[in-house]
């Protein structure tokens, strides 16, 4: 059995793993946080998010997105893959408007796919640089539409499932998913890394 040596990638103590038979027949990722750390994550009771957000949550949306520190999009990988390898919907991660991107240097909804080996396609163009996080409820519900089609897209009679980062009023989830229906799509579903 071959061991390999890597460190958590949020408090950086040394992950010891083992080479199994298992890891070598079944899709298996290398672990890149300790248990310590992935202790500290609340599963969600939803079918429609892994976890609940909390302060180690905050702290990891922090250190992801605002640090930009990508190497984080492999943490959840495995339960990425496992919730998503078998979807026969074609799944549409949530964008970021293009100025936003250019400053953050990536797409976390995306890297967050890649990182677990999940294909997707980009159908959706955000139409706005405002965040929903800094609205209120009244605002997010009375705000114009935040997303259109790329042109040439064409969704009808096609299942969807929207990937998005967190879940919190579904205000974003909405917009992006009244905007596939109005076009012909058949079905739109959507899951979150985090809800809260």
């Amino acid at each position: 059995m071959k061991k390999t040596e890597s460190h958590c990638l949020l408090c950086s103590q040394l992950l010891k793993t083992s080479v199994t038979w298992k890891t070598l027949l079944i899709k298996q990722f290398t672990p890149t946080i300790c248990t310590s750390c992935t202790a500290r994550f609340e599963h969600s009771q939803s079918a429609t998010a892994l976890y609940q957000y909390n302060v180690a949550m905050k702290d990891y949306l922090h250190q992801f997105k605002f640090l930009q520190d990508v190497a984080l999009a492999k943490v959840f990988r495995q339960e990425l893959y496992a919730r998503f390898n078998k979807e026969k919907a074609i799944i549409l991660p949530i964008p970021m408007h293009s100025i936003k991107q250019q400053e953050r240097t990536f797409s976390h909804t995306n890297e967050l796919l890649k990182a677990a080996d999940i294909p997707y396609i980009q159908l959706l163009e955000k139409t706005t640089t405002e965040t929903q996080g800094s609205k209120n409820r009244e605002q997010r519900l009375c705000a114009a539409p935040l997303f259109r089609l790329k042109a040439g897209a064409n969704v009808e009679h096609k299942d969807y499932l929207l990937f998005d980062d967190i879940k919190t009023t579904g205000t974003t989830l909405q917009h992006a998913a009244d905007v596939l229906m109005q076009a012909g799509a058949k079905n739109v579903r959507y899951f979150t890394l985090i809800e809260g």
